[in-house]
């Protein structure tokens, strides 16, 4: 694909509303991310394999994307800062950084 068909589009929000209910939901997401990494090494050592999301606080673990979803937001419907996550099976090292190319000298 050609960067030349990328198109970016930015917009300032300046509806109070718009802005509070956006407050709202990145508070909620904090929330839930500190809860979640309160409780990560747990977390992670018994639900590998599957699918967690973290809404209200509280922990949801399904085999789907789409069944982890359902059932945190039946449960915390007002949640809109709900995280999600998919735990690898095996314990493993990852690295998480753009890969460049270097000129050989």
């Amino acid at each position: 694909m050609s960067l030349s068909l990328i198109q970016i589009t930015m917009e300032e929000i300046t509806d109070p509303e718009e802005l509070a209910r956006l407050r709202v939901q990145w508070e909620q997401a904090e929330r839930n991310s500190a809860w979640l990494q309160a409780h990560v090494p747990e977390i992670y050592t018994r639900h590998r394999g599957k699918f967690i999301a973290v809404a209200g606080e509280e922990l949801f673990v399904a085999d789907t994307p789409e069944e982890v979803h359902a059932l945190a937001q039946a449960a915390h419907p007002e949640d809109h800062g709900s995280l999600s996550r998919y735990i690898y099976p095996q314990k493993m090292a990852r690295v998480y950084a753009h890969q460049w190319r270097m000129a050989a000298l």
